[in-house]
């Protein structure tokens, strides 16, 4: 249905594409994997007309096309979800639905009509957000399935899903899998870009790899291909041995003198936490894991000073409450959200601006007016600690997205913080970029900082944490650590709590 060829493009000096080319058959899901700065957004943005090659050629139905822009491109059939969401945060939901060509009767836009169209894809997603409510107030999970179903309802022969689930819970996730699979059974052509790869082996037909603009494996069988090997296309062989986390490799928690780092103590946020204790000695990973609406998050909001108890208190290192966002940070709390493009970077701004913002504009260390030289080698330093490919006086939004998050923790590393907030800190990064963030929250931790982490991931906090922390309602119903730390134990104590409450 849609086959790309030889396709080239460049930035600047960097090569992002190097003759690449993917076919997309109508009846079956695609997916297209590879490290951060591997190509793949370069490629979907050819795909889908927003970028076009410097070489190469698209055909659609064996017609030659040149896409003029994304709606050109969706006028022909190709509709994209981006990873980078897209909502209108102001608008409504079924604004958000439709915002172009909405449907009209006798000359007057039809919300009837819409929310007709909208509600068998809404519920085939899984979602029922009211139709007026504001888009921006809804869970990121929600706006992420809200972007989705617009595409949907442009009726695409060809739909691309730039890491769909990396804001999704586990149960939204697997609804969205069968709905991608009954798509491509209904034939649609479907490219399918995941980090997560075992999410990759159960719902493609076929696998693309690229690695450094190149393919270096075409359209294999996804029934003939094993995650190991995956791996090592993505990677190299050796890379990827290094790349796949060890189970041991938790740092011993270093516990302060002092005791713990920060401390919750019988913290109350209205429709949020009820009577939340709990305490993160410095050394200490710990991780918050709940359903939607659970209040996990709204323990890092406490922390970050973004909301403030009706009652308790919330205690930092420094002793002292957080009173608001800017003093938590001068009291030393990093947050690092996985929303990159709405919580985390000036997308317009070079990277070591982003790189350099905390410690200049939030905390004022380097004076009124420090030497822009010296804020550019600063930057270049974390930046080459954190293996990002990219110059260091180049727009954030040039970089893929994995490269982008690095850069959100760059951020807060020069801003030397003592507590760690992570917001589904892994978002859209792929295994190699995932492998060298936890082993530098790894190496954070054991320089004796506290880290609080919520994610969506359950992986992710079973490999990287020394204990997890589980919210329903608002409340702790447990916790899990040592051998019980377990994916199968965390899910079921997320959706069923614990047979007596955990100490």
């Amino acid at each position: 249905m849609l086959v790309a060829s030889g396709l080239v493009k460049h930035y600047g000096g960097v090569t992002a594409l190097d003759g690449v080319g993917i076919t997309l058959d109508a009846g079956e899901v695609h997916a297209l994997v590879g490290e951060n700065g591997a190509g793949k957004s370069t490629l979907v943005k050819i795909v889908s007309g927003v970028v076009r090659p410097e070489g190469g050629t698209l055909a659609l139905d064996g017609a030659p096309v040149r896409f003029a822009g994304a709606r050109h491109a969706g006028a022909q059939g190709v509709a994209i979800v981006s990873q980078e969401l897209m909502t209108y945060d102001d608008l409504t939901v079924l604004e958000n639905l439709f915002p172009y060509g909405a449907p009209r009767r006798r000359g007057l836009v039809s919300t009837r009509e819409m929310r007709r169209l909208a509600r068998p894809v809404l519920g085939a997603l899984g979602i029922d957000p009211p139709p007026h409510a504001r888009a921006g107030d809804l869970p990121l999970a929600d706006r992420q399935l809200l972007e989705i179903c617009r595409a949907l309802l442009q009726e695409p022969r060809v739909l691309i899903l730039d890491e769909p689930t990396s804001a999704l819970p586990r149960d939204a996730a697997e609804r969205l899998a069968g709905v991608v699979r009954r798509l491509a059974g209904r034939g649609l052509a479907v490219l399918y870009i995941s980090h997560f790869l075992e999410e990759v082996m159960r719902i493609a037909d076929r696998v693309t790899v690229l690695r450094d603009g190149r393919v270096v494996l075409p359209g294999a069988a996804a029934a003939d291909v094993s995650l190991d090997s995956l791996v090592a296309a993505m990677l190299g062989e050796p890379e990827a041995r290094a790349a796949v986390p060890s189970p041991n490799s938790k740092p011993a928690v270093r516990r302060r003198p002092s005791g713990a780092a920060v401390s919750l103590t019988g913290v109350t946020v209205p429709g949020l936490l009820r009577d939340v204790s709990l305490a993160v000695a410095g050394g200490e990973i710990v991780g918050l894991a709940g359903l939607q609406g659970a209040g996990h998050l709204a323990v890092l909001d406490a922390v970050c000073g973004r909301v403030r108890p009706a009652s308790g208190s919330v205690r930092l290192p420094d002793g002292r409450e957080p009173r608001s966002a800017r003093h938590a940070v001068t009291s030393g709390v990093a947050f690092v959200s996985g929303d990159r493009k709405g919580r985390g970077l000036m997308l317009d701004k070079p990277l070591w601006e982003n790189v350099t913002a905390v410690s200049w504009l939030g905390q004022g260390r380097g004076g009124f007016l420090p030497r822009r030289a010296r804020l550019v080698d600063r930057a270049r330093g974390h930046l080459e600690r954190l293996r990002v490919r990219g110059d260091v006086r180049a727009g954030a939004g040039a970089l893929s997205g994995g490269n982008q998050q690095k850069v959100v923790l760059a951020k807060w590393l020069d801003a030397s913080p003592s507590v760690l907030a992570l917001d589904d800190p892994t978002r859209g990064v792929d295994v190699g970029a995932r492998a060298e963030l936890h082993a530098i929250v790894r190496g954070l931790a054991a320089e004796g900082k506290a880290v609080l982490i919520a994610s969506s991931d359950l992986a992710e906090l079973v490999e990287l944490c020394h204990r997890v922390v589980v919210f329903q309602h608002g409340r702790i119903v447990g916790s899990l650590a040592g051998a019980r730390l377990t994916e199968p134990e965390l899910s079921v104590a997320m959706n069923a709590g614990f047979a007596g409450r955990a100490r």
